[in-house]
């Protein structure tokens, strides 16, 4: 008897990862691969789509000729900002552009002078800059530098919707891929922007549907039933949503450290230049208000100078634990120490001053001091909303010092970790099960922690 399963394609821009959930959403097999960047016409690296697209073929197939599984269904959750541009005959036109590629600053200047004023625009699409991020602008520029390109784009897709093509031959569009930061939606208008009309991009951008559609194949003699893939972010906000029935905000911590609102009533910044105020989609279509904070990259370059500084190993950070005492002297004077290189606070200092001679001592002075930006990003993304859950997922999740230091400040509000290893392509797969999940779902599944904060001496 084979096990029936689900099968996810998780794609990110390093790892791509192939998972088999059974019907408890339990992982039953896993498998990876990277695959070496290629150069665009500008020699800017980009993904190599065809060896990915014969991987995701190649790996299937064997899957689906395997005795001990079964597959049910499958779903595909990707890195965002990303379009596959394909001609008639659903071949791709383009290199997959990568959204670290810079966007020409004519194109920049002739966008905004014809659908500025700059700051509203980024505020009704929930952007925080304006770059190839944006993919949507990446339309408007083949259109403009490139049209004998665009002229033969039948269709362009986000990369999730992509691949979900390459199985069904369906071209289509879900939200949590139009809605993360693509400059394409209109929040206010819960439709595309007026300037996607105006250009007739809508024309090339295939018919939305929602995120928990699926397509019913027969797939090399298989009844299978095939996802129209989901953003990643929005994947792994997913178990969470549907699991939790109390409102709550998320912090998933990595490089980026994202604060994710999905119950907020107005997703628009309350100021239009806040750059890290940027708005995501719900599977449904409604607003996710988040801001990001340059975490990961932050704590990296100042604890390479810590470490220099006081010459100990480049993994000595780990093994530093929360003291009470250590953190009680550093409050008692507290003055701001440290100059961030990728994040701004207003609090900074013009260059870093360290006020200790031991190691400790000046980890808990950083550790404190961005725990303080972190804060005002999980503010912003509360906004007025009245929330008293905060889950911290990621890298951070394991930091001693930062967890004791949010529960503290965040006392009136219950605050939990868990490990979501396997955020993003479990979220696919629960996208389109029929499957509802339960209360202990997180604690089953992601080794939920509650945290209280420690007892303040007197």
């Amino acid at each position: 008897m084979k096990e029936k399963v689900t099968a996810v394609f998780d794609i990110g821009k390093t790892n791509k990862k192939f998972f088999l959930f059974d019907r408890d959403f339990k992982e039953v097999h896993k498998e990876y691969i990277s695959f070496d960047e290629i150069e665009d016409e500008d020699g800017h690296p980009t993904e190599n789509l065809s060896e990915l697209q014969k991987w995701l073929k190649k790996v299937f197939n064997r899957i689906i000729e395997s005795k001990r599984f079964e597959v049910k269904a499958i779903n595909f959750s990707t890195y965002g900002a990303s379009l596959v541009h394909i001609d008639q005959n659903g071949n791709p036109l383009t290199p997959l552009y990568n959204y670290t590629k810079p966007l020409p600053q004519t194109i920049i200047n002739s966008f905004f002078k014809e659908y500025g004023p700059k700051n509203e625009f980024l505020k009704v699409t929930g952007c925080g800059d304006l770059s190839m991020l944006n993919s949507g602008l990446q339309l408007y520029w083949l259109k403009k530098d490139k049209p004998e390109i665009f002229s033969k784009i039948k269709y362009s897709l986000h990369l999730p919707q992509y691949l979900s093509y390459v199985f069904t031959g369906i071209p289509l569009s879900e939200y949590t891929s139009i809605g993360c930061h693509t400059a394409l939606w209109d929040y206010e208008k819960k439709d595309y922007h007026n300037w996607v009309y105006k250009e007739e991009l809508d024309k090339i951008l295939p018919p939305i549907v929602s995120t928990e559609t699926s397509i019913n194949m027969n797939y090399n003699g298989n009844r299978i039933k095939i996802g129209v893939g989901i953003h990643d972010s929005s994947a792994a906000l997913l178990p969470y949503i549907r699991s939790i029935k109390k409102k709550f905000v998320l912090v998933s911590t990595g490089t980026w450290s994202i604060v994710f609102n999905p119950f907020t009533k107005n997703s628009i910044p309350s100021v239009a230049s806040k750059s890290d105020v940027i708005n995501y989609m719900r599977i449904n279509g409604k607003p996710v208000k988040a801001t990001r904070m340059f975490l990961g990259n932050e704590y990296k370059l100042q604890v390479a100078k810590l470490d220099e500084k006081f010459g100990v190993k480049d993994d000595f950070h780990r093994s530093v634990k929360f003291n009470y005492d250590t953190y009680f002297e550093i409050m008692q004077d507290f003055k701001h120490c440290f100059k961030w290189e990728s994040i701004y606070d207003k609090d900074m200092p013009e260059k870093t001053h360290m006020l200790y001679d031991k190691y400790e001592h000046a980890y808990h002075q950083l550790m404190i001091e961005i725990v303080l930006v972190q804060i005002k990003y999980i503010k912003e993304a509360l906004g007025k909303c009245q929330i008293s859950r905060v889950y911290i997922d990621g890298g951070f999740s394991n930091n001693d010092i930062y967890i004791k230091l949010l529960s503290h400040y965040f006392r009136d509000k219950k605050l939990s970790t868990t490990d979501a290893s396997l955020g993003s392509a479990l979220g696919a797969a629960i996208s389109i099960s029929d499957n509802k999940l339960n209360s202990k779902f997180l604690k089953e599944n992601y080794s939920l922690k509650k945290h209280v904060p420690f007892i303040v001496k007197v």
